[in-house]
């Protein structure tokens, strides 16, 4: 009787774990909250810094946290810095933390945790003197408050991830906590510039290339496959390095260590998730970039991530949003603010939103480098705009401009001596609405793309290390080039990696783009296939699978079977750096209604002719220029088409907008027969003059959000494809209604937007 009584009891008492179902990164994490926050954790301290607690902390920190809540945010971001939080090992001091999150509580804040480990508690080097960062050189980087140690040391990430731990179980003390960050801005090494060593790139410590090593026994079985593929004759596996410059032979060592650390960043970022979820059991966890991945090469010394690989292994991954940075003719242009949210929720696009980990409060500021004044306007559209794209929170950086360093007076939200600016109201005001209305902002979703752009980050590293510095921005420019014709015109467009094309169902697109894909794989291959055989329209840029992805080239062009899908094999290729003109043929396919025969369209870097396989039907769409051989064409194949571009139109298409091209990629939706749910008056608008329309769908009804990008007042007429009827419109932001009637299945309405001012509607039936 009495065993069955303890029986009893250890079940009753263990119930807890067995029914606590623990969210896992892959799971799809359904918020209730949305957090609208400002970075504060006590005082004027910059992160990661922390104030010191006085006497006085209590009376201060209750005062700023109030005036946080009452400007209208419902979250205030604080941060926890290891340094300080573990001075000795196994001794923890979360009394910054604790304060924070009770005055936060009084007050009526949520509380969200961004985690700092960077700057390492010096104990660690001297307990693991060996863990030092390591230059290809073999240069030991000494950490002076950054970078810290290599996690690849066993000993380190112990106590790294024990340090994560232990922070959870605090902050799981406390009702109001919400969530955690678990990274800013990750690479390899973070907050330090080492530009004593030329071009220096991590990590070559000794951990690092046992984890090299590790991994590549993983993904070649013996050695004698390795030292096959890498030309190599390696006798011990332990022989094995990582490698250090560039060699005329093989390039495939150096695609194999630059893919292993877009890996291992993922990797660590997942260790870390796996780290807090032994304390927190539910509890958002995210991450977030210092720039999307896009802008980012894979040749960066410092180690760059993958945005798409990130995200898979937190709940929601994000981006730092700074687009005044510093010296004012940095600041982006609409389209770059545009891209850079896009390309965040396309790396998120299986997680139904995305965080903004950053965004920016103030005039930035970088040594002498000082940015133009912040505006609220500018918030507007930064917050509205990110909103508009399915992000589910919003962290404004900093409360307080930054108190010390290079960045000292710059990003604050209030003055230094605590006074509130009109920015910081204004913020206020746009945390308010969206706290008001955050159930609606939660469940609403951006309307599919029917268009998308391949990301495919090998074709980054055609030539290896070599090509570091030959055209560094051409994969990036090609992307944009396409994106910002279709951002301009308020056309849905998704990012999908080129791992998507190997195993992800793509069939809600009708158009997938494939610019600057030189570099290619045989699955990749293989689900472009697919693709176009099942009823979809694909158009590829020149010298399309030229290489493997071990820099072996194909034995003809398109590679590994797409020439078959294309129906054309390379002819010829032309290469010059300045404009290449290709003429249109035939103005009469749907491809090129928006063009006359005779027009030329605009090409750069190669001018590449093709002939037609043997028995093939293909559709001569323009010549080259350079010889009148046929250079764009389309074939039928399967249930789709296939059209293959012979120069990168992408890259010709930016910096500067060519008309004649972005007709032709205006073209490409007419081809793949794409019907637009809404645009407007001033569709193809560019620059900062674009007023952009994007599209949300929820359980009722629409939301419609109008963007001016610009500085004018504008009158807009807005085109809105919906079923015939009566529709209420409410203006989220000044509470006003109108209803409307949709005739002939399209309701139009027209509407002023002031310059750099934003309308949100939510439409429902009548």
């Amino acid at each position: 009787m009495k065993k069955k009584s303890l029986s009893l009891l250890f079940c009753f008492l263990l119930l807890p774990f067995l029914t606590t179902a623990q969210q896992q990164p892959g799971e799809l994490f359904d918020p209730d909250f949305f957090p609208f926050s400002v970075w504060y954790s006590g005082g004027d301290a910059r992160a990661p810094m922390l104030s010191e607690v006085t006497p006085q902390s209590r009376e201060e920190w209750r005062k700023d946290l109030q005036q946080i809540k009452d400007l209208g945010f419902n979250t205030v971001r604080t941060w926890v810095e290891w340094q300080r939080a573990e001075p000795r090992p196994g001794e923890y001091n979360f009394e910054n933390l604790r304060l924070l999150m009770e005055l936060a509580e009084e007050v009526g804040l949520k509380v969200f945790i961004q985690m700092y480990v960077d700057s390492a508690p010096d104990w660690v080097g001297k307990q693991y003197p060996d863990a030092k960062f390591m230059t290809q050189s073999g240069v030991q980087v000494e950490s002076q408050s950054a970078p810290g140690f290599c996690t690849d040391h066993s000993g380190v990430a112990d106590a790294v991830h024990n340090f994560y731990t232990q922070t959870a179980k605090v902050a799981n003390e406390y009702s109001n906590f919400y969530g955690w960050d678990l990274w800013s801005e990750p690479h390899i090494i973070n907050w330090a510039n080492i530009d004593y060593v030329q071009n220096a790139q991590f990590c070559y410590c000794p951990y690092t290339q046992a984890r090299f090593r590790d991994w590549l026994k993983e993904k070649y079985g013996t050695l004698e496959n390795l030292n096959t593929v890498w030309h190599r004759g390696f006798l011990e596996w332990e022989d094995v390095s990582p490698p250090r410059f560039s060699t005329i032979l093989s390039y495939t060592d150096y695609l194999d260590w630059k893919t292993f650390i877009y890996e291992k960043l993922a990797e660590d970022l997942g260790d870390r998730y796996d780290a807090v979820r032994e304390a927190d059991f539910d509890n958002v966890i995210t991450s977030h970039a210092a720039v999307s991945s896009i802008i980012i090469s894979p040749h960066l010394g410092v180690g760059a991530t993958d945005d798409f690989l990130m995200a898979d292994v937190v709940d929601f991954y994000g981006a730092s949003l700074y687009p005044k940075h510093n010296h004012p003719d940095r600041h982006w242009p609409a389209w770059r603010v545009m891209n850079m949210m896009d390309f965040a929720r396309s790396a998120n696009i299986d997680k139904g939103g995305w965080y903004v980990g950053e965004l920016q409060a103030g005039i930035g500021t970088i040594a002498l480098l000082i940015s133009d004044p912040v505006t609220p306007g500018d918030h507007r559209v930064w917050a509205w705009s990110a909103i508009a794209k399915g992000a589910k929170a919003v962290n404004i950086y900093a409360y307080y401009p930054m108190s010390s360093g290079y960045e000292s007076g710059g990003y604050g939200l209030v003055n230094q001596d605590g006074t509130v600016t009109e920015r910081a109201i204004n913020a206020g005001e746009i945390a308010r609405v969206v706290d008001e209305n955050q159930d609606l902002f939660l469940e609403a979703q951006p309307a599919e793309a029917k268009v998308a752009i391949v990301y495919n980050p090998l074709s980054q590293m055609v030539g290896g290390a070599q090509r570091r510095s030959d055209y560094p921005g051409g994969h990036h420019d090609s992307l944009i080039g396409y994106y910002r014709v279709f951002a301009e015109n308020n056309i849905p467009v998704d990012f999908i990696h080129r791992r998507d094309l190997e195993s992800k169902d793509l069939s809600q697109y009708q158009l997938i783009l494939l610019p600057w894909s030189m570099m290619f794989t045989e699955d990749a291959a293989e689900g472009v296939k697919r693709f176009v055989e099942n009823g979809g329209y694909v158009a590829a840029e020149a010298r399309l699978a030229w290489n493997d992805d071990r820099g072996y080239a194909s034995d003809r062009i398109p590679g590994m079977g797409l020439s078959e899908v294309f129906g054309v094999e390379e002819h010829e290729v032309w290469m010059r750096e300045e404009a290449i003109p290709f003429e249109i043929t035939d103005s009469n396919h749907r491809a090129m209604e928006r063009l006359s025969s005779g027009e030329k369209l605009t090409g750069t870097l190669y001018g590449k002719s093709v002939k037609p396989l043997e028995g093939s039907d293909v559709h001569v769409l323009a010549n080259l220029g350079l010889t009148g051989d046929p250079a764009i064409t389309v074939h039928e194949y399967g249930e789709g088409q296939a059209m293959l571009i012979g120069t990168f139109m992408g890259l010709a298409n930016h910096p500067e907008l060519v008309d004649e091209n972005t007709r032709f990629v205006l073209g490409l939706t007419d081809w793949a027969q794409i019907d637009r749910k809404v645009w407007s008056s001033h569709d193809g608008r560019s620059d900062n003059n674009a007023v952009t329309l994007r599209l949300q769908e929820h359980e009722n009804g629409l939301l419609l959000f109008a963007i001016n990008h610009g500085q004018t007042d504008e009158q807009v007429q807005i085109f809105l494809a919906l079923d015939d009827g009566s529709y209420t419109l409410n203006e989220l932001i000044s509470g006003s209604e109108i209803v409307q009637r949709s005739e002939n299945d399209l309701l139009q309405f027209e509407t002023p937007l002031d310059g750099r001012d934003v309308k949100v509607w939510d439409i429902r039936a009548e």
